[in-house]
């Protein structure tokens, strides 16, 4: 075992993981019984969807995230493969669209509606027919859009475009055949140009995405990889696997040399496999192992022990999959920095699980909330085809924030602003145009207008428009973008306190014409 210090400086040391009441649960759910080592669970902001078991064909189940309880046995599913359904995969840019495949040879995009399955669904949106045998895997480009990874018990990974008018696509843009059995895992790097795959044949290999040549390859005597995974920017990979002493065990790569791996540890004697997740974030790392009940996390630095565990979550309740929330999903007033959906089959049961960082306050901590990959992609999928890589459109997860609002969006700020190109979301100038309304509205409730607010000079994030200059080094762009939506949400809490004004104003005047109309009587 690695030596592990008594005591160390962490903010995540504390970390604890708290299990959902059962009125958040999500009961009566016929969780499949396949062997297949996947996760059968995706979860985005708006649904939950599992792998169910079912008679003929394959199925899964589409769920509100909201729609906690029991659920209804004759709930509607998407079933339109004809073979078991292997894996399913949400798309990380669009919270309607799930991807699955099957043993049927296909891979299948489906639209769902915005307010959830309401009928069986059958006709898919797009149809992939390429592999030979049954796919096992699917991953979606972390920072393309509609591009998509696939690979099969053929030893084939192939790579779909998705933006083409064919509703049945038959001929993928690549097709990466250096593999000489099952691929077990794939795991991407943050801009999506390099990946890693973890082979039956005990190989793991790191390739350029797009041309799918391999850059390097390792086969260790040691450590047989079943789960592959790229830290990150750290230039690390992770894998989880079994020691040549059949016993389970973590081993850490350098990205530039998998000759030799920089650490290898044993976990126990279990005969599950090992799911591994990584927050990019916070560095920390979590390892779930199939059948089990507990689950250890880790904090993942650049330097040596490189691995720092950190301590572990126990339940008697055995998982047979994970689910993972996007980190945009999650509940920031209470510090929750990680959630994942555990399925426990033998109670038909998926239970919600938040990793959460124990602090006092309840305002919202900036330090273990860095900006973070959102749901806008860098790339269209023609621009990733013909060469380009991008890292991943970050956001804020700070309330008040849209969604829609991102970091790389002020860099647009920025270019327009000296393009004098117009803007989508309110620019300084208009943010002076809505305290002016305000203003004039303030007068015309109080029945006079002063000669300030005639006189009134704009004025935004407390800088006179006249003397506002550009900013020009990123850190002053940051810094003017956060003012800009601290006073965006000042000026729509100013404006829903003077529409309660105005309303009980109107409610005034009623009272006392009523009041006069009885007097007069």
């Amino acid at each position: 075992m690695t030596w592990r210090p008594q005591y160390r400086t962490s903010k995540f040391r504390h970390v604890f993981g708290k299990a959902a009441t059962k009125e958040s649960c999500y009961d009566g759910v016929p969780i499949t019984r396949s062997v297949q080592d996947n996760n059968f669970c995706t979860v985005n902001p708006r649904f939950l969807a599992v792998i169910t078991e079912c008679a003929g064909g394959g199925s899964f189940l589409v769920l509100s995230l909201h729609h906690t309880g029991k659920v209804d046995p004759h709930h509607p599913r998407v079933s339109g493969h004809r073979g078991k359904v292997l894996d399913i995969k949400w798309n990380p840019f669009n919270d309607y669209c799930i991807a699955s495949c099957s043993e049927d040879t296909t891979v299948k995009l489906w639209e769902i509606p915005p307010h959830g399955v309401l009928k069986n669904l059958t006709v898919a949106w797009k149809e992939l027919q390429g592999h030979s045998r049954r796919v096992g895997l699917i991953e979606w480009h972390p920072t393309a859009k509609n591009i998509l990874f696939s690979t099969a018990y053929d030893y084939q990974v192939m790579i779909w475009n998705l933006d083409c008018p064919e509703q049945v696509i038959k001929n993928p843009v690549r097709t990466i055949s250096h593999h000489t059995d099952v691929v077990l895992s794939m795991s991407f790097n943050t801009d999506g140009s390099l990946f890693a795959t973890a082979c039956k044949d005990r190989k793991v290999r790191l390739m350029e995405t797009r041309s799918g040549n391999v850059l390097r390859e390792a086969n260790s005597k040691t450590h047989k990889a079943s789960k592959v995974l790229i830290l990150g920017n750290m230039k690390m990979l992770l894998t989880t696997g079994t020691s040549r002493w059949n016993e389970r065990q973590i081993a850490l790569w350098d990205q530039e040399d998998l000759s030799v791996p920089l650490l290898e540890e044993n976990l126990d004697g279990s005969s599950g496999v090992l799911f591994p997740f990584y927050d990019p974030d916070t560095h920390m790392l979590y390892i779930a192992g199939k059948g089990d009940g507990n689950m250890r996390y880790y904090e993942i630095s650049t330097e040596k022990p490189y691995i720092q565990y950190l301590t572990e979550y126990r339940s008697n309740l055995p998982q047979k999959g994970m689910g993972v929330m996007p980190k945009r999903g999650l509940d920031v007033s209470s510090c929750e920095v990680f959630r994942f959906y555990k399925l426990v089959t033998v109670k038909s049961l998926i239970e919600p699980l938040s990793m959460i960082v124990p602090r006092r306050s309840e305002s919202y901590q900036e330090d273990i909330y860095p900006m973070t990959a959102g749901n806008k992609p860098a790339l269209t999928a023609e621009e990733w085809l013909s060469g380009i890589d991008k890292g991943p459109v970050l956001m804020s997860l700070k309330p008040g924030s849209e969604d829609a609002e991102s970091f790389s969006e002020a860099k647009e700020l920025r270019s327009s602003l000296d393009t004098g190109k117009p803007q989508s979301r309110p620019s300084m100038l208009q943010l002076a145009v809505i305290q002016d309304e305000l203003a004039a509205k303030e007068s015309k409730d109080d029945g006079s207008i002063t000669e300030d607010s005639r006189s009134r000079v704009p004025v935004s994030n407390g800088e006179d428009l006249a003397l506002c200059s550009p900013p020009r080094t990123e850190n002053e762009l940051r810094l003017k973008f956060h003012k800009q939506q601290e006073e965006i949400r000042r000026l729509r809490e100013l404006l829903g306190q003077r529409d309660v004004r105005i309303k009980q104003l109107e409610l005034e005047i009623k009272n006392m014409k009523n009041s006069q109309s009885q007097s007069s009587l």
